[in-house]
């Protein structure tokens, strides 16, 4: 999906990749994703909704395929119920009229919230690694990251390669690029960003390009065991990161299992000693979207519609309308 641009904002554009789980279609699941975004920059920053209207907006879509390879494990999805539960999430979510409002006061009397799940991820599946279990227990609670990780499968391929065609795409243009990821799709992008930096069947075209802004929600980066599977993870100095970025903003919900460790500054900071990137920030914020009656921190939407994206988000947009 692409939102046209208006001629003041040629060039520039932002680009979505979404993570693990089944997911509706691409044009549904494109337009929640901006009308998320659009409703956070409605309510803190009105006059930016023009400007955020005149970006080129895409989306790298990869559900078909995870969707098929669940529904192929045996795994089932109501997709409409999954839709409209989301559009009732951001609804919600719409009517908090003050960003001030998403803070812990109001998160803590949240229906279902609950700790549990994070804690499980930091205590007990340390020890179970110990064991060599890890990728079991990736493989029973997310196959389909598990299918990516495995490098050789169909589907890691398949996905790599539609995700880094639309990244490629983008860069071709030489429009100025945020790059927006949520959940284990900021693992593919980084993988993929590694490959654009230093794999040689993309390096000579690519290595010199840069991204603007990277920015990851929600984001198991932070995770040893994940480092270790990522791809350049066994090189040294400078081959060991991507190249690529030039800020790159780590977005962590309170009570996210998927980022149970929620600062990236630290487990990357040789790549700003190395001067492979002007600067990595973290922010803790408190998701408070729920999804089926439940607290779920770690819903898109909720990360979408969140007043830290959105200042982000306007801050970009208004640092690259002053240098054009």
């Amino acid at each position: 999906m692409t939102q046209d641009g208006i001629p003041g904002n040629r060039g520039r554009s932002v680009l979505f990749v979404h993570g693990r789980d089944f997911k509706p279609e691409q044009n549904e699941l494109s337009q929640l994703t901006l009308d998320a975004i659009r409703a956070g920059i409605q309510r803190d920053y009105p006059d930016c909704v023009p400007a955020f209207d005149g970006l080129r907006c895409e989306f790298a879509y990869y559900g078909d395929l995870s969707n098929e390879l669940l529904r192929a494990a045996g795994k089932s999805y109501d997709a409409s119920l999954d839709l409209g539960d989301r559009r009732n999430a951001l609804r919600q979510l719409s009517q908090i009229s003050v960003r001030k409002r998403f803070g812990i006061r109001q998160y803590d009397r949240l229906p279902g919230k609950s700790a549990v799940p994070e804690f499980c991820v930091d205590f007990i599946v340390p020890v179970l690694s110990w064991f060599g279990l890890c990728m079991a227990i990736i493989r029973r609670k997310a196959r389909d990251f598990a299918a990516y990780l495995a490098r050789d499968s169909e589907y890691s391929r398949a996905v790599t390669e539609r995700v880094r065609d639309s990244l490629c795409a983008a860069l071709d243009r030489g429009d100025e690029l945020m790059l927006i990821t949520h959940g284990t799709g900021s693992v593919i992008v980084y993988d993929i960003l590694w490959q654009l930096s230093h794999d040689p069947e993309f390096r000579e075209r690519y290595g010199a390009c840069k991204l603007d802004s990277w920015v990851t929600l929600g984001s198991p980066l932070g995770d040893r065991r994940i480092r270790k599977r990522l791809i350049g993870a066994a090189k040294g100095g400078k081959e060991l990161f991507p190249t690529n970025v030039i800020h790159w903003h780590n977005v962590a919900a309170e009570d996210d299992y998927t980022c149970h460790d929620k600062t990236l500054a630290d487990d990357f900071k040789k790549m700003m000693s190395q001067r492979l990137v002007s600067a990595v920030t973290d922010y803790l914020i408190f998701n408070h979207a729920v999804r089926y009656g439940r607290s779920n921190p770690h819903s898109s939407v909720g990360y979408f519609v969140h007043p830290r994206l959105t200042k982000i988000i306007v801050d970009w947009m208004n640092h690259n309308a002053d240098t054009q």
